[in-house]
């Protein structure tokens, strides 16, 4: 028995030694659908590396390759992460997961917008750069002759307004207070010359129209003074110089000669002063102006509905051209008079309107005294613009 095993193990010895036979140990990697597999091999017999004398040991060779052998080995698969790792499938297993701890209150998961500015856009043009300047500093030079035109318009509208009131306040003045002179008497001409102003100022428009109505007599001062103050202030002043039989005209007297003293109790000069009339130029009264659409009352400069508000007067005037002027008044700085600068009107009165929709008018004026002909002129030009009249007091 010691004899046999002792010769096993020489054998075993000289196999190794001379590499009878050659042990390979064979792993091959596998990838399939991003998985590693890693198999292995058993150990093989090389070809033609046996010897016959060792076929005695068949049955001891057989035990020991059993022993070694990995041939009945089954490869295992070993499972590693993919190669691009994604974090999509592990939200959507915690969304899930949420959905199911919670039940109907599921919390929604919605995705932050992502902010990108956009990039800047990069012009390229074929022509040159100082066409390009040139074209620009054109431009630029183009835009500032309109802006200065446009000035220059806004201006010139200013002016004319001005200009106006400059010339209307030096022919009342000079027909007025500057025109008396002690030292030297005045002519007869120079007389009729004054009273054609003044008549002028107050009976503007009566060419158009024989029935319209010019200022009444008390506020014919209001219009011929330079300053417009209040006619029926300047009316208690004026019956003063009448009785002091003064040689001097009434607005010199009152203004510079021997009256510029007097102070009434009724009417103080500061009064007097400081409650004056405004009188409308051609570019002002169109802010008043009123036209007639679809029966309702519009401003014709804005297009807004004439609203009369409680607590307030409304006034109109209707011109001898048949422009109508609608607007608040204002005791001792804005009446019936302002509209058409003391001319002459086709009726006059109050009115209340809302939302554009006449309700009442009256022909009540202290300027004008409208008569019962005028009033039906201006129910005429309602009718003629189609204004419902069926409710209107």
């Amino acid at each position: 028995m010691g004899f046999s095993l002792s010769l096993l193990l020489s054998a075993w010895e000289e196999i190794l030694k001379h590499r009878i036979f050659s042990l390979a140990y064979n792993i091959s990697f596998d990838t399939k659908d991003g998985e590693v597999t890693v198999r292995v091999n058993s150990f093989k017999k090389t070809d033609g590396s046996s010897n016959d004398h060792y076929h005695d040991d068949d049955e001891t060779i057989k035990s020991t390759k059993r022993t070694r052998s990995l041939k009945n080995y089954k490869p295992e698969n070993v499972k590693l992460l993919e190669n691009n790792f994604s974090f999509k499938n592990y939200v959507a297993v915690e969304d899930n997961n949420k959905e199911i701890m919670m039940g109907s209150n599921t919390l929604k998961h919605v995705p932050m917008p992502s902010l990108s500015l956009p990039e800047p856009a990069i012009m390229f043009s074929p022509r040159p750069v100082c066409e390009l300047n040139a074209a620009a500093v054109k431009l630029q030079k183009v835009y500032k002759s309109y802006r200065t035109r446009r000035n220059l318009a806004d201006c010139a509208v200013v002016v004319e307004e001005l200009w106006w009131k400059a010339l209307d306040f030096a022919a009342l003045k000079r027909s007025s207070v500057s025109f008396f002179n002690i030292e030297k008497p005045e002519t007869a001409v120079s007389r009729w010359a004054r009273a054609r102003t003044r008549a002028a100022k107050v009976g503007k428009g009566l060419s158009k129209d024989d029935k319209a109505q010019k200022l009444a007599l008390q506020h014919w001062l209001e219009a011929i003074d330079p300053r417009h103050r209040y006619g029926h202030n300047l009316h208690m002043y004026y019956d003063i110089w009448f009785d002091s039989e003064s040689t001097q005209p009434f607005f010199y007297w009152l203004d510079v000669g021997d009256g510029k003293e007097v102070n009434l109790e009724k009417c103080p000069r500061a009064v007097l002063q400081r409650q004056c009339i405004t009188y409308l130029g051609p570019q002002e009264r169109q802010v008043f102006e009123v036209v007639v659409e679809n029966g309702k009352l519009l401003y014709r400069q804005s297009g807004i509905p004439v609203e009369t508000t409680e607590g307030s007067k409304w006034i109109f005037v209707l011109s001898t051209t048949r422009a109508l002027y609608v607007g608040p008044k204002k005791k001792g700085s804005f009446q019936h008079s302002s509209f058409l600068s003391g001319g002459a009107t086709t009726a006059a009165g109050r009115l209340v309107a809302h939302n554009g929709i006449l309700e009442a008018i009256w022909p009540y004026s202290g300027h004008y005294h409208p008569t019962e002909e005028n009033f039906r002129e201006f129910i005429s030009f309602l009718e003629e613009n189609h204004v419902d009249l069926t409710n209107v007091k």
